[in-house]
């Protein structure tokens, strides 16, 4: 685990009502915490992808949870992060697995899975070992501020091509001190 200095851009996909209480500081931004939250419990952003947030405004008014999508910006310092990017960081979570896995069966708890088309979108599996870890890192006294990773998603760019058409940084900040502001986005304005 290593202290990020570095600011970061991100964006979040949102409701138009919401974006205005944010924005006005009449509201706070809220920890996601659907069992399938790839991350873990955060608030996600999308790194340096505002077109990317504006779709998943999109698919959450198809869904009928957002009635007017659209995207605010944020400047996120990253603090203590697990960064999947970082292999240090995933041979820890290889390491933990297997002992989460074991205390997992000992308590007669299923193992979730990871699910739900070719980019299995729905990350039960991912959500509970990388919640897993970062309360166990909080026993041994490791708090972490946000987590870090990239989502290879949406199919193939092009036939045969590794590279995916909705593929994306994420990171979930669990710490809220780690937004220092929000902002709205310039419309057709560099990403």
């Amino acid at each position: 685990m290593y202290a990020y200095a570095r600011t970061i851009i991100g964006y979040h996909g949102c409701d138009a009502a919401v974006a205005k209480r944010l924005l006005s500081h009449r509201d706070t931004l809220q920890p996601s915490m659907n069992r399938w939250d790839w991350l873990g419990k955060g608030i996600y952003f999308w790194e340096h992808g505002p077109d990317r947030a504006l779709r998943f405004a999109r698919d959450q008014q198809v869904r009928g949870k957002v009635k007017t999508p659209v995207v605010i910006g944020a400047v996120l310092q990253l603090g203590r992060c697990l960064d999947l990017l970082d292999t240090r960081n995933t041979e820890e979570l290889e390491r933990f697995y297997p002992v989460w896995e074991a205390d997992m069966e000992a308590s007669g708890h299923k193992i979730p899975s990871n699910h739900y088309g070719p980019d299995r979108l729905l990350r039960e599996l991912d959500n509970a070992v990388i919640n897993a870890y970062v309360y166990d890192a909080r026993r041994l006294g490791l708090e972490f501020d946000s987590v870090r990773g990239a989502f290879w998603e949406g199919g193939e760019a092009f036939p045969g091509s590794g590279i995916q058409k909705e593929s994306h940084i994420q990171i979930a900040i669990r710490n809220p001190a780690c937004i220092i502001g929000l902002f709205t986005p310039s419309p057709g304005g560099p990403s």
